[in-house]
């Protein structure tokens, strides 16, 4: 009998989920990709933001590899919420 691929003896109860909010900014061909504590409520604030006409400057402090990250709300094209496991 074949045995299963399991790296590390990783078992479903090491799996984790997170998820992610991902910001794709006008002229960008890669998505910004943030780790923030409350992606739902960010991704809420974002979505009302792009709506404004007047340039309104956003700043965050994430969890992941960016530290800190700064745009322009109307160069944001689409945000999107991504979830991912992670170990």
């Amino acid at each position: 009998m074949a045995q299963q691929f399991n790296p590390q003896n990783m078992n479903a109860q090491n799996i984790k989920k997170r998820t992610s909010l991902l910001v794709f900014l006008k002229g960008s061909t890669a998505p910004l990709v943030l780790y923030l504590e409350n992606p739902q409520e960010d991704y809420e604030e974002l979505s009302r933001l792009m709506k404004s006409t007047t340039p309104v400057y956003i700043e965050k402090e994430t969890q992941g590899p960016l530290k800190k990250v700064c745009f322009a709300a109307n160069q944001i094209a689409a945000i999107a919420m991504q979830e991912e496991q992670y170990v």
